[in-house]
């Protein structure tokens, strides 16, 4: 089963996202896509980390999700991987000529060939106004398309607000 967490900062979503990967009653290993570029962001990945079960097994993986979600995705557990809007603004950083689409198909692929429970958390960054410089249109321009793609393939999708869940989509029931 895939699951798709949606919101905006400090909206409860990873909260939710890890209360899902509790309730699986699987082993879980934790895909982090954070790098700590400055102290601000030291200390929300410190956040997360104090606020994640111990027993989980952490991969930190800011480029290589594609290839993690292969190698993790062959054992019977759940993948939670907060936060896949990071992962894509380490891969526009690192490439911002790279083919995205290609990019999110291998994602997809790799998804489609797990064995596993995924639980992504994103940012849906899409709800205010158009923003100032093509590289930050860009990032939410494909930040949107790879949502969108990925809300497509899942089974649950959520938007968090306040921290409360809204239901966008459960083909489960």
């Amino acid at each position: 089963m895939i699951s798709l967490m949606l919101g905006g900062a400090r909206s409860g979503k990873s909260r939710f996202a890890q209360q899902l990967a509790i309730d699986s009653k699987l082993p879980v290993v934790y895909l982090a896509t954070a790098t700590a570029s400055d102290t601000e962001m030291a200390e929300r990945i410190a956040h997360h980390q104090q606020n994640r079960p111990a027993e989980w097994r952490l991969r930190e993986c800011p480029l290589e999700l594609v290839q993690t979600i292969y190698e993790e995705g062959q054992q019977s557990q759940t993948i939670l991987v907060d936060c896949l809007t990071l992962w894509l603004n380490n891969q526009l950083f690192n490439n911002p000529q790279q083919d995205f689409p290609a990019l999110f198909q291998q994602l997809l692929d790799a998804v489609s060939a797990s064995k596993a429970q995924i639980i992504f958390v994103a940012n849906e960054v899409g709800l205010g106004i158009i923003p100032l410089g093509e590289i930050t249109r860009q990032f939410v321009d494909e930040a949107g398309r790879l949502n969108q793609m990925l809300a497509q393939q899942a089974d649950k999708v959520f938007f968090i607000a306040a921290g409360l869940p809204l239901t966008l989509k459960d083909t489960t029931k």
